[in-house]
């Protein structure tokens, strides 16, 4: 590979990178073994991400000016610590891209981001069997939240939830 194609750079997502971003999170759904649960769409993204009310941001991890990763995130908020924080929804690197610093540079990204936007902190969850992605962010110096157990409300049992008086 050459050294300009060995470039690693991180930019923000522009509405003509959907098509590649939905690349991205159908390719991270293969990995995580999620596949059948993908039914976001470009028109959902575009809404998302560029709509009047954005709830999301995405970051693209550049070889050269080819996009090989992904980042999307939100922020969140510490009502303990008072401010803001960014949450990491999804982090992706192509597995022919890995192991050449794309995955440190967009988290590098991210963690300035949250500094130079007076957060507290960056969280992101992480699949239990992944094993060299836990290893890769304690080799960062992140620790993990064990203490903490994730619940979510989806489908019939939100509504459920949402129709109580």
């Amino acid at each position: 590979m050459s050294g300009a194609a060995r470039t690693i750079s991180v930019r923000p997502a522009t509405r003509s990178d959907l098509p590649q971003v939905l690349a991205f999170i159908r390719e991270l759904a293969v990995y995580e073994r999620l596949e059948d649960q993908v039914i976001a769409t470009e028109a959902d993204l575009a809404a998302a991400l560029f709509g009047a009310r954005p709830y999301a941001e995405v970051v693209l991890g550049c070889l050269g000016e080819t996009p090989v990763g992904f980042a999307l995130f939100f922020h969140n908020f510490s009502t303990f610590l008072g401010k803001p924080g960014i949450y990491l929804e999804d982090l992706f690197v192509r597995p022919e891209a890995r192991g050449l610093g794309v995955g440190r540079r967009l988290l590098a990204w991210l963690a300035r981001t949250t500094l130079e936007r007076g957060c507290a902190r960056l969280d992101w969850a992480v699949l239990d069997w992944n094993e060299p992605s836990i290893g890769f962010y304690r080799g960062l110096g992140a620790v993990a939240q064990d203490e903490w157990t994730t619940f979510r409300l989806t489908g019939a049992a939100l509504e459920r939830l949402a129709g109580t008086p």
